[in-house]
């Protein structure tokens, strides 16, 4: 696969980008070189090899729940800009 100076064109509009002729060339040379390289991957033979999301073993790492101390409502409440009734107060965002 090889991208010309029309993909990277597209792309810098996408990107709001502004390029010369030049670096479109350039640009476009450079990506289609990276591409040829991934391309050897498909010369590997990859079957029964599973799918990873990860390269090293990921696992969760989750610590038992435990009731504790927290912040006071009036506390939590004190820099508030407006509160009511024990809540936050914030200015309606529906109509």
């Amino acid at each position: 696969m090889s991208i010309d100076a029309k993909a990277v064109e597209h792309v810098a509009n996408l990107a709001r980008l502004e390029l010369s002729e030049a670096e479109k060339e350039q640009f476009a040379g450079q990506l289609s070189a990276i591409l040829k390289y991934a391309e050897k991957l498909d010369e590997l033979d990859t079957d029964g090899i599973e799918p990873t999301s990860h390269v090293l073993p990921v696992t969760n790492v989750m610590r038992e729940d435990e009731v504790r101390e927290s912040v006071s409502n009036e506390t939590a409440l004190r820099n508030a800009p407006d509160d009511e009734d024990g809540q936050f107060k914030v200015p309606a965002v529906l109509e």
